[in-house]
């Protein structure tokens, strides 16, 4: 595929951060957006809504749905998909960008906590596969995109987060299922991670404040990652755990300052790397 237009992608946690870089990335080639997430109204600490999120879509070229959506229950995951279809005649991309975060140990993780991480991150993942799975077969090239990291046994990932780590694991091992299920139907199934940390939300609020987000990079770098995937013909590139600048540099990418923070300072690796 050379280009986006007239598609249709559901991305849930779209509203901020890098679900919404994805999305603008898309709109760029005049897709169409189903903004899929919980934040209606301002937030004191996260920026964004869904609806900023759709207007921002609509600047950008593309075509927005507003889908005030908790993933964790399945009648409004049900709801959204009818919408995207009913408005857009159909599905051919879902981004499993939706998730959940606390880096704590078990004594301090409460196990409401543990709840929801397992909730959004793996049932979530999960749950939106299901319910797309129906017109994604109908995409002349579908693709479901999760936003977890590749599966790595060693346990110095598990020590320090257990809670974590299961729940977001748990969105990588629905990759490594679907993608193997789904093949002989043709729809795509591959997990997208980023090299150094993102700069988001969560990235300031929980992972270290400014400085934090100084050594980051942008999540324009992982809108573009997504962009070069989606492109991808499904029947051939599933069962993939990319990292971002790998994708960018296997499509000629070598300017990497350009997503930077700081250009120049030094990047802090994400986890799970």
């Amino acid at each position: 595929m050379s280009t986006l237009k007239g598609k249709t992608l559901f991305i849930t946690g779209a509203s901020r951060g890098i679900g919404l870089a994805i999305a603008l990335r898309a709109a760029r080639d005049g897709a169409n957006v189903a903004v899929v997430a919980k934040t209606k109204d301002p937030h004191p600490k996260l920026p964004g809504t869904v609806f900023t999120a759709c207007e921002e879509i609509e600047k950008a070229g593309g075509k927005a749905l507003a889908c005030i959506t908790d993933i964790r229950f399945d009648d409004q995951v049900a709801e959204a998909v009818q919408r995207t279809v009913q408005t857009f005649g159909g599905i051919d991309i879902l981004v499993n960008n939706a998730s959940a975060i606390q880096l704590t140990s078990t004594p301090d993780t409460p196990m409401k906590r543990f709840d929801l991480m397992h909730q959004i991150n793996t049932r979530g993942t999960y749950l939106c596969t299901q319910a797309c799975y129906a017109a994604l077969r109908k995409s002349e090239n579908p693709h479901v995109l999760t936003l977890s990291p590749p599966l790595n046994l060693n346990p110095k990932w598990f020590g320090p987060h257990v809670a974590y780590t299961l729940a977001k694991y748990g969105m990588s091992m629905c990759v490594l299922g679907h993608a193997e299920e789904f093949r002989d139907v043709g729809i795509a199934v591959n997990a997208l991670w980023p090299r150094t940390m993102i700069a988001t939300a969560a990235v300031k609020n929980l992972l270290g404040g400014d400085d934090a987000v100084k050594s980051s990079r942008t999540p324009e770098i992982m809108g573009d990652a997504a962009y070069a995937i989606f492109k991808k013909p499904s029947r051939t590139f599933t069962g993939n755990f990319c990292i971002d600048d790998e994708i960018l540099k296997a499509e000629g990418v070598t300017d990497f300052d350009k997503y930077a923070v700081e250009p120049g300072h030094d990047l802090v690796q994400d986890i799970f790397l």
